[in-house]
């Protein structure tokens, strides 16, 4: 029944709408680029749910109960700052610098702004972190804030979003709600169904998901969809809102050309004659209800495992021992995996705290998605699986760097000396793409004991820290007293006759030490590093190496040649005056196949042999 306070809601909703489509062509206009069209279709759908369903404070964007909005389709941006405009955040004045040099507006969202949790524009990302968001909500935080996910109908075409369907199903994710902007276009042209929305309705009810088909621009529709998604219990929703794009301009709607173009000035002149535009009204956001906060224990000093010198450990176990004492002196410390937990050995934490482990199953995308969610509710995440299999996931780790995401990585099974598994499960590429993402920190840990440390400084260091562990048991080299830094090496043999310096890490610094004996019994003195911190460098110990010990270096790694250790060390001596010293490096450089790790390594020329080997020959060189 029509009533006046229906009336008065239906009548904010259109002239919230007609604002946020008429900000998001003028805002893209100025740019000179954009995407107008994509936030025109998905405009009535967030004017209702900013209006009368998201409980969010945006004078306080870390208020623990406010609800998480993300944008997955990340390009409709003009959309999402109009509606930050429209809810008092920031002026017309900053709208008007989408794009623009020196803008917190970006082209796609960003942490940058306050009030977005995480970078999107990839596709098919928003829905796989808002799972991880929800699973805090629901298990760790136990607060009533609901997870709403914009996305876009192009990117249901990824295979993110159908592992993060089956993972908030399966996980009852009553919390999360997808909201489909169904505008039959994408990029170049129709998406892969179009405007068939049964299609996504039947593949989103059989993963477990309640479905709601709705007319996009129906005010009444997109009401009663979100109120029965905050009803719905036990189960994900997905709204699938068949849109038109561009709508409200006759010349743009449902028109294929005009994805990602601005308006010109003419043009824009046009559709705000169409539109008639309101353009300065703010509209409430309801805050989210006082009193609730995270439930909070108490904090205690970390008691890391103690191995003794005559243990052989692998540091793949180190790491879940270690992962275990940080659980129960951190009650906000947790643990991902997907599926390999036996043997990344996170199964120490699990057994330990059930509660705080979350199984991502074979779903790289999702494990690492999950962690970034986490880390939005102030978590500590250890996410781990092989390390060859994060490679999957590569995408998605560069954009959590763009998050400015705090997540741990641990990558077990590395290298030619995992043995007869063969080169499928082999990582030989993980430090050099580790390496390569912004403002990431690599660890690669030889001994148990230098392991339970590093993993202790990973809990305490921010943005992206991936450790590299071995699947082989390797004998203790250190104490459990023996302290070690983020950034920090150790000279484990040295003296003051060496003629050169090996630099290693993991298990090619065993291999290292065995060829400094043979090598000493034939009256060559060489020095040894452990780069235990891959990144950052221990630049300090390579510079004295190079002026102490003849100013030649091998560097030895289980990995390929591109982009690991060796190049690493490299980096150093570019940003030195002088000439370069004599490098070798020895690394992985032809495809292999199945044998014992000591068989494999000798077969690569990374073995204690094929060390004396480089030694001697280098120190013939003139």
């Amino acid at each position: 029944m029509a009533t006046t306070e229906t009336n008065t809601r239906v009548q904010q909703w259109t002239n919230l709408a007609q604002q946020l489509r008429v900000d998001s062509i003028r805002s893209s206009t100025a740019a000179g680029s954009g995407h107008p069209t994509s936030s025109m279709s998905a405009a009535d759908l967030m004017a209702v749910l900013m209006s009368s369903y998201l409980h969010y404070d945006f004078d306080n964007p870390g208020n623990p109960n406010n609800d998480h909005l993300i944008f997955s389709k990340g390009h409709a941006s003009p959309l999402l700052y109009s509606m930050f405009k429209a809810a008092g955040a920031i002026s017309d004045e900053e709208l008007m610098t989408l794009r623009k040099f020196g803008s917190r507006l970006e082209g796609h969202p960003t942490p940058v702004l306050p009030w977005v949790d995480v970078a999107t524009g990839s596709l098919g990302q928003g829905l796989p972190i808002g799972v991880g968001i929800a699973l805090a909500g629901k298990y760790l935080d136990k607060l009533p804030y609901h997870i709403w996910v914009l996305l876009g109908d192009s990117e249901m075409a990824e295979g993110s979003i159908w592992e993060a369907f089956d993972h908030a199903s399966y996980y009852k994710l009553d919390n999360l709600v997808g909201i489909l902007d169904c505008n039959r276009l994408g990029q170049r042209g129709q998406t892969m169904w179009g405007w068939n929305t049964a299609v996504y309705e039947a593949r989103a009810k059989a993963f477990g998901w309640n479905a709601i088909v709705i007319d996009g621009h129906n005010y009444d529709q997109i009401n009663q969809a979100y109120s029965q998604a905050l009803q719905t219990q036990g189960s994900p929703t997905l709204i699938i809102a068949k849109t038109i794009k561009g709508k409200g301009v006759s010349f743009l709607e449902n028109k294929e050309g005009w994805h990602g173009k601005a308006l010109s000035e003419e043009q824009e002149e046009q559709a705000l004659n169409e539109l008639h535009p309101v353009r300065s009204m703010t509209f409430p956001v309801q805050k989210p209800a006082q009193g609730q906060l995270p439930q909070e224990a108490a904090k205690k000093a970390v008691e890391l495992p103690r191995y003794g010198e005559k243990d052989a450990v692998a540091t793949r176990k180190a790491y879940g021992d270690a992962l275990k004492a940080l659980g129960a002196a951190n009650p906000d410390v947790v643990a991902l995996d997907g599926e390999v937990s036996n043997s990344t050995y996170a199964e120490e934490f699990a057994k330990a705290f059930p509660d705080r482990f979350f199984e991502q199953f074979i779903a790289e995308q999702q494990l690492v998605s999950a962690a970034v969610g986490m880390s939005v509710r102030h978590k500590i995440p250890f996410a781990s699986t092989f390390a060859a299999f994060f490679t999957r996931a590569y995408d998605f780790i560069r954009m959590a760097a763009i998050s400015r995401a705090n997540i741990r990585l641990c990558g077990s099974h590395a290298g030619v000396s995992i043995g007869e598994d063969g080169p499928s499960q082999m990582a030989l590429e993980d430090l050099s793409m580790m390496r390569a993402v912004y403002g990431s920190t690599v660890v690669y840990p030889s001994d148990p004991n230098q392991t339970a440390q590093l993993v202790a400084l990973m809990a305490e260091h921010n943005g992206i820290v991936y450790m590299r562990t071995t699947r082989e048991k390797t004998p203790v080299l250190y104490s459990p007293d023996e302290e070690f830094t983020i950034g920090g090496s150790k000279v484990v043999r040295q003296s003051e006759n060496d003629r050169l310096t090996v630099v290693a890490a993991g298990i090619t610094l065993h291999e290292a030490l065995k060829a400094y004996d043979q090598l000493k019994s034939q009256r060559v003195t060489i020095r040894v590093i452990d780069a235990y911190s891959v990144k950052p460098m221990d630049e300090e110990t390579l510079l004295a190496a190079a002026a102490e010990a003849g100013d030649k270096f091998i560097v030895v790694e289980d990995h390929w040649p591109e982009g690991g250790l060796g190049d690493a060390v490299l980096e150093v001596f570019t940003h030195r005056d002088g000439p370069l010293p004599q490098i070798v490096k020895l690394a992985v450089q032809s495809m292999p196949g199945s044998g014992t790790a000591d068989q494999l390594m000798e077969e690569a020329g990374i073995s204690a042999h094929s060390i004396v080997e480089a030694v001697n020959a280098l120190l013939q060189r003139k």
